[in-house]
């Protein structure tokens, strides 16, 4: 199929398959919905211009995902540049089912759970942008290291460095929010 051909039920089935995982990769780059939103809007434009060049279905996925990081950093560098409280979206990722919606356990369980992901979550967000896009493209994402790596156009080598670094930093962090002695 021809870039001409690519017909809007097929773009739709795109938009739905991977447009939930860019918005919340661009979420976590720019910490505001309206310019992730329109990030993941530039990227669809940009796949409609690429479609019929992807050797397979990684290769179109790894494509999106470094052309959403590449758009967020000329969102991120630009002078109107705008940021929200951590509140504002951590709020959105969770209705946008970043979070779990429940547990097996009663309304108590639920609620700590709820408390401790949004703890872990709003650590994530404190970290270095290096370790805070390998850390949520592994464990929000599932991507494995060598997806990470084409996404990111970095070595595996230095994707897992980077995993290292980040867990080593949530671990401290969350040490230090969670310890009472």
């Amino acid at each position: 199929m021809t870039k001409a051909e690519i017909d809007n039920r097929e773009l739709q089935l795109k938009i739905g398959k991977y447009g939930d995982m860019l918005f919340k990769l661009s979420l976590l780059r720019l910490q505001n919905p309206q310019d992730a939103e329109d990030v993941v809007q530039e990227v669809f434009y940009q796949y409609i211009r690429f479609y019929g060049t992807f050797q397979s279905e990684e290769h179109e996925k790894a494509w999106l995902l470094k052309t959403t990081v590449n758009a967020c950093r000329k969102v991120w560098r630009s002078a109107w540049k705008r940021h929200r409280s951590s509140e504002e979206w951590t709020q959105i990722l969770e209705e946008g089912k970043g979070m779990q919606e429940g547990t097996a356990g009663g309304p108590e369980e639920g609620l700590l759970q709820r408390e401790t992901e949004k703890k872990l979550l709003e650590a994530v967000l404190a970290l270095p942008v290096k370790y805070r896009d390998v850390i949520h493209l592994f464990y929000y994402q599932g991507l494995s290291v060598r997806e990470i790596a084409q996404a990111t156009g970095s070595k595996e080598s230095t994707v897992t460095s980077q995993l290292t670094r980040g867990r080593e930093i949530l671990k401290r962090s969350l040490k230090e929010e969670y310890d009472f002695g």
